[in-house]
């Protein structure tokens, strides 16, 4: 599991890397030891195909959105760590990345960010034209993304945008275009998105107040346990209207109430405002995706629609 660091330690000069040193850097720039953002991705992208295709999407496709959301969550990251490389060592949470601590090279990240999106981009090739073409702006979001929190007063919003492009490919991908439905998912999401990553915020608080950076949890000031606890029932509010609206069983809103006990007992973790407190509710978002997923998958015929991936 993730932990805070309690303070930042010194940065050192870059020096030559063994092979094994330089994939380390990299694993560690792209987060692949930190699965976290990845299944916060990844959730709400499974959600939209599942609903999408009311049942079992194609294995092809689902392998396709798994593999193009982490590679892109791995350029998203890295482009991050090259934007805020001035000031991640002054970060406690941050300041023992590869960037952070000179151990590769500004270029470096930006190579590895590249990469991750060709790769991504070859991947949209294989599904249809629609889902081509919402990849564009999801690009230029995920791009945009690490300079906002310099200007925006609640840059976890425009997150939230970021971690939610994968809900209309999803639809483009099954359906071919994007239906209202898609986008009420989409604004679902952006509402839980702030709540997580308030509470992350919450654990930077005080290094992001002296840098001059701009979070959600500096401008809900002393009413951020408040403000989270609010995106989280509004979040789950805009998901029980969307089963009413499309009729959905109680299998969806049984994984809508364990979440719901799930985002509950975060408060308890946050009212503390402490940075493991924080810490800890945002990892546990990981569960409040895996269970409504779950509800989700139960509730559209899961065995008829995964017998379609058995070979005949």
């Amino acid at each position: 599991m993730e932990t805070v660091p309690s303070a930042p330690p010194p940065a050192t000069p870059r020096r030559k890397l063994t092979l094994v040193e330089r994939l380390d850097a990299y694993e560690r720039l792209m987060r692949l030891d930190k699965p976290i953002g990845t299944l916060l991705l990844l959730w709400p992208t499974l959600c939209a195909l599942w609903l999408a295709a009311r049942g079992a999407p194609r294995g092809s496709l689902v392998l396709i959105f798994v593999v193009g959301t982490l590679v892109m969550r791995s350029a998203g990251c890295a482009m991050n760590d090259w934007a805020d490389r001035d000031f991640d060592g002054r970060v406690a949470r941050t300041a023992n990345r590869p960037l952070a601590q000179r151990i590769i090279a500004p270029w470096e990240a930006l190579a590895v960010a590249a990469a991750g999106a060709l790769v991504a981009f070859v991947l949209v090739l294989f599904t249809n034209r629609a889902t081509m073409l919402w990849s564009i702006p999801a690009l230029a979001i995920a791009i945009a993304y690490p300079f906002v929190k310099r200007f925006f007063a609640i840059p976890q919003a425009f997150l939230g945008i970021a971690f939610s492009f994968g809900i209309p490919m999803a639809y483009a991908a099954v359906q071919g275009r994007v239906p209202p439905l898609a986008w009420a998912l989409l604004a679902a999401n952006i509402l839980w998105t702030i709540a997580y990553d308030t509470e992350y915020a919450m654990v930077d608080r005080d290094d992001d107040v002296k840098l001059g950076l701009r979070t959600s949890a500096i401008l809900f000031g002393r009413q951020d346990v408040a403000a989270v606890m609010a995106c989280y029932a509004a979040f789950l509010a805009v998901m029980a209207a969307i089963g009413a609206w499309q009729d959905y069983g109680i299998a969806y809103y049984a994984g809508l109430a364990i979440a719901a006990a799930i985002c509950a007992w975060h408060y308890t973790l946050i009212r503390g405002r402490t940075r493991e407190g924080c810490f800890k509710a945002f990892l546990g978002n990981n569960w409040v995706g895996a269970a409504i997923f779950a509800g989700i998958l139960a509730d559209n015929q899961p065995l008829a629609g995964l017998s379609a991936w058995i070979p005949k």
